[in-house]
């Protein structure tokens, strides 16, 4: 039996409140907020973020495959998915592929994964935007889903899969154009008179698939980026009451290719044994996955649930430095060199560090260096004189860490200034100088506790400088 092993999203720390866009641009806007991406994160981070997530949850199973679907790729002609794969720091035995371009491309991932053999790493992630006071901008949300797909052979499955069922028919909904930073859209009572009928004969396929009747679904996701669609087929009867679920857009938006795996696992964290529960995704189509919750989901421990994330958001982001960090609003730099493009040869001899945040550790006295020598050094001196020993790998990317002492830098290069340094002490022995994200230079303290987090340093020339940073670590939260 095939299904879902593991699920997480991530959600970004930052929240823009729909209410500030409105007051900046004399707009009316929805109440609520929508999840913001921060400057030093992309698709390519989310999607990291998020299968960090699952690989905790489920790290004795390795994935043959890698699929990375998003709308946004931060680059073409070049596999997104490689710097996710390099990240987790998977074997180069599994493939990591693009399958991106459209929202559909998540949903479509999940059920190549479902109906393929081995274990399979889904990674979705989307930043949404649009022109200063769309719909798109304000309604849309940034966020990175993962889902481990295998079979029970593997590991104990959160969900097996039930039936699936799809309807495919072209017509024009929304478009954009490569390169544009916005999305062209049609009449919306046209494209709300094409959806919900494709929606019912994808729901019909797979409850007759599955043999089931769906006033027995138990949990309905119902999620697209026609609002007037979802809101129709939510409306449509057959399913359970109380069955459906909040598709969570009040609080972080609509994240495209990520939501259909963001709520998928949201539920999951939450879903009882023996359950049914339907992903419902509109998209250039409609497509439907049923699956079935197993014992294991009381068992489900996840590290950081969707909902802790959502309750930990900081909604205190002005209009301004959101369309700062998205390139709408261009402001002063600061008076600094530009950044120089990182050096391909180097990144590459280097990647197990750059990309992985992996050090090495003298295996006589445990001493760990950072960044990685393949010799040990004590005092600043060669230890072991003309014959040192050899280091260990040292994986440090899961560690936590105390902040020693920090600085706020005003003068330096920054979307977001002041920026933050601070010298960490890891837990279990290791010093290392880095910046810190999601944070405000007002409310860092020595002792405070963080964790690494994956990151976008700068971009020069088009390439993009990936590298760790350190953020908070929720209170409460033990990794």
């Amino acid at each position: 039996m095939r299904g879902i092993l593991e699920a997480a999203g991530y959600v970004p720390h930052h929240r823009l409140r729909r209410e500030a866009v409105a007051e900046a641009l004399g707009t009316r806007a929805p109440s609520g907020t929508r999840a913001v991406a921060s400057y030093d994160e992309d698709t390519t981070t989310l999607g990291v973020e998020a299968a960090r997530l699952v690989r905790r949850g489920a790290a004795d199973v390795t994935p043959a495959a890698l699929w990375f679907s998003t709308a946004d790729p931060v680059y073409l002609d070049k596999t997104n998915a490689a710097a996710i794969h390099a990240a987790l720091r998977l074997p180069d035995t599994t493939v990591a592929a693009d399958l991106g371009g459209t929202p559909r491309s998540g949903v479509a991932a999940l059920l190549a994964a479902l109906s393929s053999d081995g274990p399979a790493l889904v990674v979705t992630a989307d930043v949404r935007t649009g022109l200063p006071g769309s719909e798109d901008e304000v309604d849309g949300g940034d966020a990175g889903a993962a889902m481990l797909v295998g079979s029970d052979a593997h590991g104990p499955l959160l969900a097996e899969l039930v039936a699936t069922g799809s309807a495919t028919e072209e017509f024009v909904d929304r478009w954009r154009v490569p390169g544009e930073p916005r999305s062209r859209r049609w009449e919306d009572r046209f494209v709300a008179s094409r959806y919900p009928p494709l929606a019912e004969r994808a729901i019909k396929r797979a409850c007759e698939q599955g043999g089931i009747d769906s006033a027995d679904l138990d949990h309905v996701i119902v999620i697209g980026l026609h609002r007037r669609s979802v809101r129709a087929v939510r409306g449509a009867t057959g399913f359970a009451a109380g069955g459906l679920v909040d598709d969570l857009t009040a609080v972080i938006g609509n994240a495209g290719t990520a939501h259909p795996g963001l709520l998928l696992a949201d539920v999951l964290e939450r879903a009882r044994p023996d359950q049914l529960v339907a992903l419902v995704s509109l998209a250039d189509g409609a497509d439907t996955i049923i699956l079935r919750t197993t014992a294991a989901v009381t068992e489900h421990d996840p590290t950081r649930t969707v909902a802790s994330q959502i309750q930990a958001g900081d909604d205190r982001l002005s209009y301004a430095d959101f369309l700062t960090w998205r390139g709408m609003l261009d402001r002063e730099p600061a008076r600094r060199p530009d950044p120089a493009r990182v050096s391909a040869p180097a990144a590459a001899r280097r990647a197990d560090w750059k990309l992985g945040f992996v050090g090495s550790r003298d295996p006589e006295t445990g001493a760990l260096h950072l960044p990685p020598a393949t010799v040990p050094y004590q005092g600043g001196e060669l230890r072991g004189g003309q014959d040192p020993p050899e280091t260990m790998p040292a994986p440090m990317a899961d560690v936590p860490a105390t902040v020693r002492t920090f600085t706020a830098d005003r003068v330096a290069r920054s979307p977001a200034p002041p920026t933050v340094f601070a010298v960490l002490d890891f837990d279990g022995g290791g010093r290392y100088p880095c910046e810190l994200t999601d944070v405000r230079a007002g409310e860092v303290a020595v002792g405070d506790r963080v964790e690494m987090t994956f990151r976008l340093v700068h971009v020069a020339d088009g390439l993009r400088n990936y590298f760790w940073k350190a953020r908070p670590l929720p209170s409460g939260s033990a990794t």
